[in-house]
């Protein structure tokens, strides 16, 4: 009895110990994020006013900076347009992957090329659609709003496709088997079983690849540019939250260095926007 009861007794220090270092990394972890929030808003929430959301850059250094709003817009557009491209792309992959794919060669070496490009910088896509897409001048001008879509999405799809597949292989087999077994046909298994399954967890992963996509500067400049004014044509030059920043934190005027800051304060807030919306989204559909 004496020796089960210092078994215990290490086992129940041990479990102590790991607690508390698992307690002080979690929170060592949360002292960049805390400080980096704490910044934003010390920084950021001083630009913003009316018509930091309502008016456009102006461009004139000494007088009147403008707001952001055309940066706003475009990056909602892009993101929005990249999103569209990427995420039904990325769940498919995913779908092959795990329900059709599943330890055959030619799904290894796909999903070996995703791994690839998870690990590609972006700056990488950027000079891939100006080289294919930009220099030719497709769409009718050089650059323009929906090249920069490209390029973000090619940015998102890895991402998309490798969280996908790791949510969908979380899914139980029983439950796949349970309806092949009632004679349903397996795309209808993957529709009505598998996708409602992971969608939560299909969602959150999209959301990752959303907020790197919204927060990147370089596949922009050599796409969408720079510009000042607000266009709703995604065939023209548009500007973003991430290239507004770039511009204007370098900047020896203090009201532009403000106003990059609330900049980022911005894109912080709609990515937050964006993820509760689709949390909400997701356990409406569940219900």
């Amino acid at each position: 009895m004496s020796a089960l009861a210092g078994v215990s007794s290490r086992r129940r220090s041990t479990d102590q110990v790991m607690r508390g270092l698992l307690l002080a990394g979690t929170l060592i972890a949360l002292v960049p994020l805390i400080l980096v929030i704490y910044y934003l808003l010390k920084k950021g929430l001083g630009a913003w006013s009316w018509d930091f959301f309502t008016t456009d850059p102006t461009g004139n250094f000494l007088g009147d900076q403008g707001g952001v709003k055309s940066a706003i817009l475009g990056t909602i557009e892009m993101v929005l347009l990249a999103s569209i491209i990427a995420i039904p792309l990325g769940w498919g992959v995913g779908l092959y992957l795990v329900e059709y794919g599943r330890g055959s060669r030619f799904a290894a070496v796909v999903r070996y090329f995703v791994d690839v490009m998870t690990g590609v910088p972006s700056i990488v896509f950027g000079l891939f659609i100006y080289i294919v897409v930009v220099l030719n001048g497709w769409g009718g001008s050089s650059f323009a709003g929906w090249k920069g879509s490209l390029a973000l999405g090619l940015l998102m799809l890895p991402v998309v496709t490798r969280s996908a597949e790791v949510v969908l292989l979380l899914v139980p087999d029983g439950l796949r088997e349970a309806a092949l077994a009632l004679g349903t046909p397996r795309w209808r298994v993957t529709m009505k079983v598998v996708l409602p399954t992971a969608l939560p967890g299909l969602i959150t992963g999209s959301l990752l690849a959303v907020a790197r996509a919204a927060g990147e500067t370089a596949p922009l400049l050599f796409t969408a540019t720079i510009v000042q004014s607000t266009t709703f044509n995604l065939n023209d030059r548009m500007n973003s939250l991430p290239v507004q920043i770039y511009t204007d934190i370098g900047s020896p005027n203090d009201q532009l260095v403000a106003r990059a800051w609330g900049s980022a304060l911005a894109l912080v807030a709609l990515i937050l926007i964006t993820t509760l919306v689709a949390r909400l989204a997701s356990r409406r559909s569940r219900l």
